[in-house]
């Protein structure tokens, strides 16, 4: 199957994730490419990622992955980093909490696009894995939120607050899903997308360190390049 270029006649992106490094895996450096294009980036998390290093407290956790996560945005030129309130790291549901967060969030910043993860099962050229609990409850929401986003009889109560509907979003990128029919190419851009996952350093650190990572992605990402005709490309669905 041949992937086609994602559109980029376009201004704003709302990247969201669930966890602190997720953007990372190659949307970062997606990020990189459209900032370099002077785009607007925001990058909004739902969790903090404080159930991610065992051999440390969660708030500690918190606090180091929190800082990382803003010294990665900075790199790849993103202008602000958010994170939701009340939903916890392994343990997010799907249900209007969820989504009328995501819904005000996407109300605020009127992107035209919005960025995320994966939220299959699987992941682009993967035949095993099971994706993590948290990316695919988060990327469902952020499907249905940015409808919600749109219709001003669905949480109302966020037009009370003074955000108005914003159906403006063109398309949902899902980064590395199995059912991507599109690409970003990375080319220019991948070695600050890298130097964006090295800013994970103590979470890294944690897991053994960052380079197999950081191997595992370039490799990927020169894989789906082939497949294009560019040097690094990001497998994305468009929906």
């Amino acid at each position: 199957m041949t992937l086609e270029p994602v559109p980029e006649d376009w201004d704003r992106c709302l990247s969201i994730v669930a966890h602190p490094d997720d953007l990372e895996y190659g949307g970062s450096s997606a990020l990189a490419r459209w900032t370099a294009q002077g785009k607007t980036a925001v990058e909004l998390l739902a969790t903090r990622g404080e159930a991610g290093i065992a051999t440390m407290e969660p708030d500690e956790t918190a606090r180091i992955r929190t800082a990382e996560q803003e010294a990665s945005a900075a790199i790849v030129g993103a202008e602000a980093v958010e994170f939701l309130h009340g939903h916890r790291d392994g343990m997010l549901e799907h249900g209007l909490d969820l989504r009328r967060d995501l819904a005000r969030a996407i109300r605020r910043h009127r992107p035209d696009v919005v960025l995320t993860s994966s939220f299959r099962e699987g992941f682009y050229g993967s035949p095993a894995g099971w994706n993590h609990s948290d990316h695919r409850v988060l990327g469902e929401a952020v499907v249905d939120a940015v409808r919600d986003a749109g219709n001003r009889w669905v949480f109302p109560e966020l037009v009370d607050e003074g955000h108005e509907p914003w159906d403006g979003v063109r398309f949902v990128l899902v980064g590395s899903s199995p059912l991507s029919k599109h690409f970003v190419d990375i080319s220019d851009s991948i070695e600050r997308g890298m130097e964006s996952l090295r800013a994970h350093a103590v979470y890294f650190d944690a897991l053994g360190g960052s380079a197999e990572t950081e191997s595992f992605l370039r490799r990927g990402a020169a894989e789906v390049g082939a497949e294009v005709g560019v040097a690094h490309a990001l497998p994305v669905e468009l929906i």
